[in-house]
C-alpha cells in the first residue's frame, strides 16, 4: 500500500511534545503525520523522571509508567545544613519515563495519526520536507510543520532560526539506596552552577544524577564517592537548553518543549511546559489550517498563547536561574536557615509549586522572616519583577 504523502500537519519527534501535539492535532480532525528518529520510542531516556502531579495530569496517560510517589523534597548542603518538607499527600511521580513516551505515541497514534519510527529529519524544501527512512529518502508535504525534536533541533538549525542561549548537561544513574521514598533529595553543592539530586525510585534503588554548565563528567563522580555509591547501573547524559529562543514561529513552523527552548530554569524539568507548548501548537495549527492561508499573522497567535500561559514563569525561573550563579556556599546555607523558620516552611508547603515558583515567591515576599535574606533578591531584580 503507497504511504501518504501530504498532511496538514507534520510533527517532528516523538517525544512528550511531539505526541502531545500529534495527538491533538488527530483530535481537530487534521491529517497528521508524527516522525521519530529512534527504533523504539522513549529511547534512549534523557530525562530525571520526576513528574510534578500537574504535569504528569497533562501528559493525559494512565499510571502504568508511575514506579514511585513523591511528596515533598530534603535539601542537603555540604556545610551540613538541612531543609524538610513533606506535604504529606503527593506532589510528584517517578516515572519511567520509556513506558510514558510510548502510552503517549500509542495515542496518538489511536487518535489518527500516522507514526513513522526510524525516519529522520534531513531538510526542508518549501512546504515539504525531505525525510530519510529504513526505505530510503522520502518526501513529506504539510500545511504546519511543529518541531518537537529535542534540544538540538535539526529543523531549527535547516531553517536558520536562533537558539537559546545555555545548555546544561545532565548525567544520571541509577544506584541501590535506602532512603525516605517520599522525599527528593537536592544536593546543591553537587553542581555549584545548579544542582544535584537523588530520586528514590522504589524497591532499594533510587536515581542518582546532577546537571551543570561545566565539569559534568568529574562532578558526577566526586557525587557518586560522596554518597558512597560503588556500583550504578542505567547510566543516561541528556542535554537541557534554558532560555527561549527569540521566535518560536516562522515559515510554516511552530517550534515547542526542549525545542523552542521550554524546560525550567529552576529545575531543568521540560515536560509541563512541553506538552502545554504543544497543545498551544496544535490549537494554533487547527486555527492555521482553517484560514485561507497559512501565515504568520496566524501562526503568531501560538507565540501568543503559550506567553500567556507559562511565560512569565519562564522569565521568573530564568532570573532565579542567575541569582544561582552567584550564590556562594555560605549564602546557599543562610538560605536554609531562613527557611527552616516555622512560617516560612508553611509557606513553602502550602505555596510551593514545582512548575509555578512565582506563586511561592509571591507568598514569601510578605513574610518577614526572610528579610534577612531579601538582598539576595533585592540585587538580582526579582521582587520587583513578581509584584509586576
Amino acid at each position: 500500500m503507497t504511504r501518504r504523502r501530504s498532511f496538514d500537519v507534520v510533527v517532528v519527534g516523538a517525544g512528550p511534545a511531539g505526541s502531545a501535539c500529534a495527538r491533538r492535532c488527530a483530535e481537530h480532525g487534521l491529517s497528521t503525520c508524527m516522525i521519530e528518529e529512534q527504533g523504539t520510542i522513549g529511547y534512549p531516556v534523557q530525562c530525571a523522571g520526576l513528574l510534578s502531579v500537574r504535569a504528569f495530569a497533562a501528559c493525559a496517560v494512565s499510571k502504568r509508567s508511575v514506579l514511585h510517589d513523591v511528596s515533598g523534597a530534603r535539601i542537603v548542603t555540604s556545610r551540613g545544613s538541612v531543609l524538610a518538607f513533606d506535604a504529606r499527600e503527593t506532589r510528584a511521580y517517578v516515572v519511567d519515563r520509556a513506558l510514558l513516551d510510548q502510552e503517549m505515541a500509542m495515542l496518538a497514534a489511536q487518535a489518527g495519526a500516522e507514526v513513522r519510527v526510524k525516519t529522520s529529519f534531513v531538510t526542508r524544501s518549501g512546504s515539504a520536507i525531505l525525510t530519510r527512512g529504513a526505505c530510503g529518502g522520502e518526501e513529506i508535504r504539510f500545511r504546519v510543520l511543529v518541531a518537537a525534536d529535542g534540544p538540538r533541533s535539526r529543523v531549527a538549525r535547516d531553517l536558520g532560526m536562533e537558539r537559546p542561549g545555555i545548555f546544561l548537561a545532565g548525567i544520571q544513574a541509577e544506584i541501590p539506596r535506602e532512603m525516605d521514598g517520599r522525599l527528593v533529595e537536592i544536593y546543591p553543592d553537587a553542581s555549584p552552577d545548579f544542582f544535584g539530586w537523588i530520586i528514590p525510585s522504589g524497591q532499594g534503588r533510587a536515581r542518582i544524577g546532577l546537571l551543570g554548565k561545566e565539569q559534568v563528567p568529574s562532578r558526577f563522580q566526586a557525587f557518586l564517592q560522596e554518597q558512597g555509591a560503588t556500583t550504578c547501573h542505567h547510566l543516561v547524559t541528556g542535554t537541557v537548553p534554558l532560555g527561549v529562543m527569540p521566535l518560536t514561529y516562522g515559515h510554516q513552523t511552530l517550534f515547542c518543549g526542549d525545542a523552542a527552548g521550554f524546560p525550567k530554569p529552576t529545575s531543568g524539568g521540560g515536560v509541563y511546559t512541553g506538552v502545554r507548548s504543544a497543545l498551544h501548537a496544535a490549537d494554533t495549527a487547527y486555527e492555521a489550517c482553517s484560514s485561507a492561508t497559512i501565515g504568520d499573522e496566524v501562526l503568531c497567535h501560538y507565540e501568543q498563547r503559550w506567553r500567556s500561559d507559562f511565560g512569565r514563569e519562564l522569565e521568573l525561573g530564568f532570573r532565579l536561574f542567575s541569582i544561582r550563579q552567584r550564590l556562594s556556599s555560605e549564602e546557599i546555607d543562610r538560605l536554609i536557615r531562613v527557611f527552616r523558620e516555622p512560617s516560612v516552611q508553611e509557606d513553602i508547603l502550602n505555596y510551593g509549586d514545582m512548575d509555578r515558583p512565582g506563586i511561592l515567591l509571591r507568598q514569601l515576599m510578605k513574610n518577614p522572616r526572610i528579610y534577612p535574606v531579601l538582598g539576595l533578591l533585592l540585587r538580582s531584580g526579582v521582587r520587583q519583577f513578581i509584584k509586576q
